[in-house]
Order: C-alpha cells, then sequence, then structure tokens
C-alpha cells in the first residue's frame, strides 16, 4: 500500500484473545484507561460503552493520539478483540503483555501494521 502521508506516523495493534470468564462494562473501562497509561496515550473522554444482545460489548477510547476499540463475546465462544490506532509509537509487545495478563487470557495472538 502506498504511503498517502508519510510525515504522520501512524500504528496499529490488533490483539485478540481468549478468556476463562465473561469480561463485564467495568473490567473494559479500567483496561480502556490501563492500556492508555501504558501507551502514554493521554485519554481524552471516559471509554464508551455498548451492550448488544447479540454481539456483546463493544467499546472505544479516544485518546489525544487516536484511540481504540475493544469488542467482547460471550457467545458463541468468551473472546475478545482490540483494535488499536495512534499516531504516536507504542510497544506492540508490552501492550500484547498487559492484554494477556489484564483478562487472564487462554490464548492471544496480535498482529502490528
Amino acid at each position: 500500500m502506498r504511503d498517502l502521508a508519510p510525515d504522520i506516523h501512524r500504528q496499529r495493534l490488533v490483539v485478540e484473545g481468549t478468556v476463562p470468564r465473561a469480561i463485564d462494562v467495568e473490567g473494559i473501562v479500567a483496561y480502556l484507561i490501563r492500556l492508555g497509561s501504558l501507551t502514554e496515550m493521554r485519554v481524552l473522554a471516559e471509554p464508551v460503552t455498548h451492550k448488544s444482545p447479540l454481539y456483546g460489548w463493544a467499546a472505544w477510547v479516544h485518546w489525544e493520539t487516536s484511540g481504540a476499540h475493544f469488542y467482547a463475546w460471550d457467545v458463541p465462544r468468551l473472546f475478545f478483540s482490540v483494535d488499536i490506532y495512534t499516531c504516536k509509537a507504542f510497544d506492540p509487545a508490552a501492550v500484547t503483555s498487559f492484554t494477556a495478563e489484564y483478562f487472564d487470557a487462554t490464548d492471544i495472538v496480535s498482529h502490528g501494521f
């Protein structure tokens, strides 16, 4: 893909995992706030959350340097997906490790681009 804005730093990371128990709204909000601290991103507003009766939780946090989306399912399996997009560099390995520990993930994968 051709870089249309080489003078603007952009970094993305997707982290997905399976968990031993359902993730609740309090856990999602606290995770997104702590993720901001870990990555040294300034949180501009409290995370926004919503639960769909069919598909589970969705959440978003706005950082001064972009933000992150979070999704959690209870069915068909206990699973989460985090999509991070920033205009400031961060350590993907630290985010993946933190996420695995925070949610006590039974399995975790990540992909940066």
